[in-house]
């Protein structure tokens, strides 16, 4: 008999080939995968699902992901027992029995992630694995601009098309502001599709630099395709901060409606 369990975790993201396991290559799940049924001495794998699978060298705070274990595992102990034994630069901040009904990724009503640039001309090198360096930006300008993104709509020119994965997305929140001496973009959606956030801050810092206008961003997302012209930004800037989810008793309906919006654009 098994039961569901809620991971909450945060990691580094410059070691590792993103989230998702890849053949011969480093990364989060596979680690994880790894050391999960080690540490409870079980013959079998733990397969894990996530609620974004980040790219290669994006970090996160607030990744959330479950699996399913032995009825009787008791999370406390789990979590120490991967804290001894993880490396340094992924830890798994929490471990809980999951609600009924819980799925990381499809129970999610939203995901909120976190750009951070230094345009000061002298970024700090200890944050150089977080911040990527930029020339000087209007964040006004890009703040302006972004507003006219938010909602729902088709955001092709900002994704890279997977076969069958629709790219209609519901984006909630966009906000550019200076965070000390760091511009911070929090991007806020439903769910994005691939490199979409880093594909909004290229066409939000083109504005923020006057290569380009509003008028461009406007232009640029009514496109029915990949915009070619718009950046994709290093992936060393961007961090999963926050997963949202309903209450309880609305994780099993929330899923399956997400479940069933993904098979009708398959």
């Amino acid at each position: 008999m098994t039961r569901r369990f809620r991971l909450d975790i945060a990691y580094e993201g410059s070691g590792f080939h993103g989230w998702a396991t890849q053949p011969d290559l480093r990364t989060v799940q596979g680690t994880l995968e790894e050391w999960i049924p080690k540490v409870l001495r079980l013959p079998h794998p733990t397969p894990l699902t996530c609620a974004g699978r980040t790219d290669t060298g994006v970090h996160a705070r607030g990744q959330v992901a479950h699996v399913d274990l032995p009825a009787d595992t008791d999370a406390p102990t789990l979590q120490r027992r991967l804290r001894r034994v993880l490396p340094s630069d992924v830890v798994v901040t929490d471990v809980r029995p999951a609600p009924p009904g819980f799925d990381a990724r499809f129970s999610a009503v939203w995901r909120r992630y976190v750009y951070r640039l230094d345009d000061s001309g002298t970024p700090d090198p200890l944050y150089r694995n977080m911040v990527v360096a930029s020339a000087p930006l209007d964040v006004d300008a890009m703040h302006d601009a972004a507003q006219e993104l938010v909602g729902l709509r088709d955001f092709a020119p900002f994704c890279k098309r997977r076969e069958g994965a629709t790219t209609i997305r519901t984006l909630l929140e966009v906000r550019c502001e200076r965070v000390g001496p760091l511009v911070e973009c929090t991007i806020r959606a439903d769910a994005f599709c691939h490199s979409m956030v880093r594909s909004l801050m290229g066409a939000f810092t083109a504005v923020g630099s006057g290569r380009r206008d509003a008028v461009w961003l406007r232009e640029v997302a009514t496109l029915g395709e990949r915009a070619n012209a718009v950046q994709v930004m290093p992936a060393h800037g961007l961090c999963l901060e926050e997963v949202a989810y309903p209450a309880d008793a609305e994780l099993a309906a929330r899923a399956e409606q997400a479940r069933s919006r993904r098979e009708e654009t398959e």
